[in-house]
């Protein structure tokens, strides 16, 4: 080998070094900075995590968690097969603990789980770096810390949405056997865990219609089939039971979709929201292209998924208005992922890295003001303080005393403050909803026998009345209510009332 041929070849072993090097330097970069936005998004949801009381869902939550199986089945089956995968993970978290901080904390872990996740989705559909602000937003969002707070299925909710998402673009570049089973069992479970999830795959169907052909494997036709056939038994329960579980949804005015902008964009008001847009904006205006809908390759589709993602659900929910209102904001917290990516992509657009920098700061600034005043005050929560009622009622409630629940299901909330207060007094003797010593799926659904119950209240002198959510529409006590106040008032003759955050306590007594 004459001495040109050595420098040459040496040139290209020291070139291939260094990369290799440059590689693991990035590498160890990432891993660093992702690793601090972990252990800081855990601080944030850790702090006062059992600062604020249960609220009525969540005491639905453990009671639903903690019934035997037959009951957990009946009731996922004949009302609450919504999140029922949730409910199956807080079944078997709640033998390791009981307190508040402990069951919400199993919400904390998921939502940890969803910023890896996310920076994995931003890696894989642009860069390290759309990746890692991705997180840092998603981990700093006020509106996602408050959910990674709630013992609901929310956050379960965001991780599964953002792992059939990353799946789905795995399979578009990669269409193994192993892809496309990681892909049908995430969306599945995605939609076990919230039904609304089922709009996020029908997003993604309706973004192939706009991606090269060419790019679309063979076989997606078969996961859909698939997914179509495991998420069935949904299909059945929203089939017989229509839209029942929620009747008590509003029709929401402009105004309420004003509002929910700003709470998905971090709780700091109108600058965090036009900042998001503008960065949307810069993210898709380049590349978006003709105004007709055509097919594109993979490099502008990515941000026509991206937009779909984030706009078909609460646009289809716009549409269902015509037939029944369904919009609930915290329904559509698995778009949170969309609207991070594609702010991080626009952020990556401005020209140099110090305005980047300045962006991004700026915008986190905003987010921990969010975040603080989450702290302070529920963003869109209604909080009922169930902690204050029951500990009210278990220190003023006598031996022999009677206790109804307006709502049946407020029984749950109560009773679990009943097994983390650990009062030494007996606690008053509930006689609606009642079916036995133990709850039962009749619990939650009890229809009322006034007559009965009249007849029960009569063999005790006292008895404890619990309104929640006792007011129609018109801001009058609503027909359950009268009907309630009616009997104990031809019973007792003296009442008086206490109010807490979202409840009424009335006390009947002889005298």
């Amino acid at each position: 080998m004459d001495a040109t041929a050595r420098v040459t070849s040496g040139q290209t072993v020291a070139g291939s070094l260094s990369s290799h090097s440059s590689q693991t330097s990035s590498a160890w970069f990432d891993a660093g900075v992702i690793s601090i936005i972990l252990a800081a998004a855990a601080a944030l949801r850790l702090h006062l995590l059992a600062a604020k009381s249960f609220w009525f869902d969540e005491g639905v939550s453990v009671a639903i968690a903690r019934l035997d199986w037959y009951n957990f089945a009946r009731i996922l089956w004949r009302r609450e097969a919504n999140m029922s995968l949730y409910y199956l993970f807080l079944r078997f978290w709640l033998h390791f603990g009981g307190s508040e901080f402990f069951v919400r904390s199993l919400s904390v872990v998921f939502a940890i789980a969803s910023i890896l996740v996310i920076y994995l989705l931003g890696r894989r559909c642009f860069d390290s770096r759309v990746g890692l602000l991705a997180a840092a937003l998603l981990a700093t969002n006020a509106y996602y810390v408050q959910y990674s707070q709630d013992a609901r299925s929310y956050t379960l909710m965001v991780l599964l949405c953002a792992l059939s998402s990353f799946y789905f673009l795995q399979i578009l570049r990669e269409p193994s056997r192993r892809n496309r089973a990681l892909y049908i069992l995430t969306s599945v479970l995605a939609v076990y865990a919230q039904f609304f999830s089922l709009l996020l795959l029908v997003a993604q169907w309706l973004s192939l219609s706009m991606l090269d052909r060419g790019q679309i494997p063979r076989q997606n036709k078969n996961n859909w089939r698939w997914i179509a056939f495991l998420i069935a038994p949904i299909i059945a329960f929203v089939g017989t039971t229509g839209a029942g579980p929620l009747r008590w949804v509003q029709r929401p005015s402009l105004k309420d979709f004003w509002v929910f902008g700003l709470h998905l964009t971090g709780n700091g008001g109108p600058l965090p929201l036009l900042g998001y847009a503008a960065a949307c904006i810069a993210a898709v205006a380049t590349v978006w292209g003709n105004r007709t809908i055509q097919r594109v390759p993979w490099e502008s589709w990515r941000y026509r998924f991206l937009l779909c993602w984030l706009l078909f659900p609460p646009l289809f929910t716009l549409v269902l208005l015509l037939v029944k209102p369904l919009f609930v904001p915290r329904y559509f917290i698995f778009c949170l992922p969309a609207l991070a990516l594609l702010v991080a992509s626009g952020l990556t657009r401005l020209r140099s890295n110090w305005l980047i920098a300045a962006a991004v700061s700026l915008i986190l600034i905003l987010s921990l003001r969010g975040i603080a005043g989450y702290y302070q005050h529920d963003i869109d929560i209604q909080r009922d303080d169930w902690r204050a009622a029951a500990k009210f009622l278990l220190s003023q409630a006598e031996p022999g005393d009677a206790l109804l629940f307006h709502v049946p299901m407020g029984r749950m909330p109560y009773e679990f403050y009943v097994s983390v207060l650990a009062s030494p007094a007996p606690a008053p003797l509930v006689l609606y909803p009642h079916h036995g010593d133990r709850i039962t799926f009749l619990d939650f659904v009890e229809k009322p026998n006034d007559m009965e119950l009249a007849r029960l209240l009569l063999q005790h002198n006292r008895a404890w009345l619990v309104l929640t959510y006792a007011e129609s529409p018109s801001g009058q006590p609503d027909a359950r209510t009268n009907e309630l106040s009616n009997i104990l008032g031809n019973i007792y003759p003296a009442v008086e009332q206490h109010d807490f955050p979202g409840i009424d306590i009335k006390f009947y007594s002889m005298k």
